[in-house]
């Protein structure tokens, strides 16, 4: 049997990208004083994203206050809420691996 490759390749992506951006220089584009105006949903978003970006990943205080009472002996565990922790990231761990027969 005989594959027929009768469909020819049109040239490479680089090939595509260079005829575009031939095309783009030659064709009438607006002039270069573009504005470019957000929308208030657009502006608030990147507010919050510095504010996101700006926030720390660990609360200092909250550490410390935890490495203080560690050190003074009135740090208390609760050895059920520990255990029960431990047992839901197996359970996720677990049902994340793909199943094998």
């Amino acid at each position: 049997m005989k594959i027929d490759n009768s469909l020819k390749s049109s040239g490479s992506v680089s090939d595509s990208k260079a005829r575009v951006a031939r095309e783009a220089s030659t064709s009438t584009s607006a002039p270069s004083e573009s504005k470019v105006q957000l929308s208030a949903f657009a502006s608030n978003l990147q507010k919050l994203e510095s504010a996101v970006e700006n926030t720390p990943v660990v609360d200092s205080g909250k550490v410390d206050e935890i490495k203080n009472a560690i050190a003074q002996g009135q740090f208390k565990v609760n050895p059920e809420k520990v255990a029960d922790g431990l047992i839901d990231s197996v359970r996720q761990m677990l049902s994340a691996q793909p199943r094998t027969a």
